[in-house]
């Protein structure tokens, strides 16, 4: 039996593990799973080491108060993978979990695999320097990192984008609206705050008021909040006393319902561009950190744009609103230009499927591809 260690450490990573986790089982269906991951990873048969959502952090000044808990898991992961002694590690995203647990583990123990390249194109780019030896495969999801990796002999392979698997464009607009009993004429519009606590803290206060300005320039506006697993019932009572109530979605399925149903979007930066894309929805792109973090990311970003449809497009094919612009005046007015504007949204539909694209994998679903690749590695 095929023994595979792997770690997500946030809802996107969980997401691809599951596919990943799936792609493998279809090849070997002996191969057995321990590690950490989420609820998508939980229904693929991984017991999570401990909750997921304990290594959630992002920035800086959200990570610092955890540090000493962060350290504590980390060490408890190092330990449970030399017990167990896995024929492959593989982790997924969340560099600054898993590349501390790849250095520790180090060469002389199972076989490493690193799922999705770290962003060092963007920012701190001479930390690269740090990555070699760290594992013996980088599965890559986007077309120009490997020319990036290739250079320090980081073994980079392109495998594509899960995200054209996920079924984004698939969804029921009619069954969304029969299901929430929506009018006619009746304006739903899509809110993605993100999956870790610290963002839906900052944002929901945001789109709140943001709401209360468009709903006095659109009538029977609905708002459709996505919840991540782990967190959908903190954001139902966060949101329970907003003038305009949102529906919350918490699957997949009624997540990608929402997109067909929705007239425009306002999300977070990340996966969540790519499979609103893929949904054809107009969207913009808001973000808003601590200050310290802001103010060193944006001494540190070495790219023009944050929004993964923008860079993939090589121009701002939709609006980012970040830190100072991530303000309800702002976000509400972006809306609602992309709700009266039907050239606006039409150009952003054109330009999503150039992008969309280019993440197709080589040969086969990406999936498929990284399955295949975890494979080679072993063999």
């Amino acid at each position: 039996m095929t023994r595979i260690f792997i770690i997500a450490g946030e809802a996107s990573g969980d997401v691809l593990g599951h596919r990943l986790m799936t792609a493998l089982h279809r090849r070997d269906p002996g191969i057995s799973f321990s590690g950490i991951g989420g609820a998508r990873m939980t229904e693929a048969g991984l017991s999570s080491l401990f909750p997921m959502q304990e290594i959630s952090y992002m920035g800086l000044a959200e990570i610092l108060p955890h540090i000493l808990h962060l350290k504590k898991r980390i060490d408890e992961t190092i330990a449970a993978i030399r017990a167990q002694k896995p024929d492959i590690l593989v982790t997924i995203d969340s560099p600054g979990f898993t590349l501390r647990v790849l250095k520790a583990i180090g060469p002389g123990g199972p076989k490493r695999v690193h799922y999705v390249a770290p962003q060092v194109w963007a920012w701190r780019q001479n930390r690269v320097k740090h990555f070699p030896g760290l594992w013996e495969e980088l599965l890559c999801l986007l077309p120009f990192e490997p020319a990036f990796f290739a250079p320090h002999g980081l073994h980079p392979v392109f495998t594509g984008h899960p995200v054209l698997e996920s079924g984004a464009d698939k969804g029921d607009a009619a069954a969304f609206r029969t299901r929430h009993n929506l009018a006619p004429d009746a304006v739903p519009i899509m809110l993605m705050p993100g999956s870790r606590v610290t963002e839906t803290k900052r944002l929901l206060p945001i789109f709140r008021q943001t709401l209360a300005l468009l709903n006095a320039e659109v009538k029977n506006l609905v708002p459709v909040l996505a919840a991540a697993a782990g967190i959908a019932d903190a954001v139902a009572a966060q949101t329970a006393g907003w003038a305009v109530r949102p529906i919350i979605v918490r699957g997949v399925a009624e997540r990608y319902d929402a997109f067909a149903a929705c007239k425009a979007a306002l999300t977070k930066s990340g996966t969540s561009t790519l499979e609103l894309a893929m949904a054809g929805v107009p969207m913009a792109v808001t973000y808003r950190v601590n200050p310290i973090s802001g103010f060193l990311g944006r001494r540190l970003i070495k790219i023009p744009y944050v929004a993964m449809i923008n860079l993939l497009s090589g121009r701002a094919l939709v609006p980012e609103l970040l830190q100072e612009q991530c303000r309800p005046d702002v976000l509400a007015a972006t809306l609602l230009t992309l709700l009266r504007a039907p050239d606006q949204a039409t150009a952003q539909r054109e330009g999503f499927a150039a992008a969309l694209a280019s993440l197709r994998a080589p040969t086969g679903a990406p999936s498929d591809a990284a399955a295949q690749a975890i494979l080679a590695v072993l063999s």
